[in-house]
């Protein structure tokens, strides 16, 4: 995280009101859907503060899930066992504020999620993400990120690659 952010759980302290990243969806589920997620437990959101002012900068969510094995490159089924589906972390949203931008923020929420997910205590294979257009795809991508085989805006990134890119 670069020094001028932190980043922490997704609280009621945090105002969400003044965030905007360009994107209508992403900002509403900040503002009107994230705490309920957290309460019924489907998914944590965490947030870069901005350090010197407080505001909140940027958000990611995160939740448990799989990739169906058929769904990866086969240089990588080759290596692995053979479970029809393999466990997994979806970043079901990652958002910087439009203030924010080009600070390298999004790569830094990126390499939290990462570390945040290889210090977790399950056994995970993959971090996966959900492209919202190809601006996002092309994002995910420069940091290492591959198309599953049938969703190309589905994206994934082995831990084992997270650990030796983002870290």
């Amino acid at each position: 995280m670069t020094p001028s952010f932190r980043v922490e759980l997704l609280n009621a302290q945090h105002d969400r009101a003044a965030f905007a990243c360009g994107e209508e969806a992403l900002d509403r589920y900040l503002r009107t859907q994230a705490t309920q997620d957290i309460r019924r437990r489907v998914a944590s959101c965490f947030v870069a503060i901005e350090v010197a002012t407080g505001k909140l900068a940027a958000y990611y969510t995160i939740a448990s899930a799989s990739i169906p094995t058929p769904q990866l490159p086969p240089e990588i089924i080759k290596r692995l066992p053979r479970y029809p589906a393999l466990p997994a972390v979806r970043i079901g949203r990652l958002a910087v504020d439009l203030k924010v931008r080009g600070r390298g923020l999004g790569a830094a929420m990126l390499a939290d999620a990462a570390s945040r997910t290889l210090q977790a205590p399950p056994a995970v294979f993959a971090l996966l993400v959900d492209a919202k257009n190809d601006d996002a795809v092309a994002f995910y991508q420069r940091h290492g990120f591959r198309p599953l085989a049938s969703q190309p805006r589905t994206l994934f990134l082995p831990m084992a690659t997270a650990e030796k890119l983002l870290l």
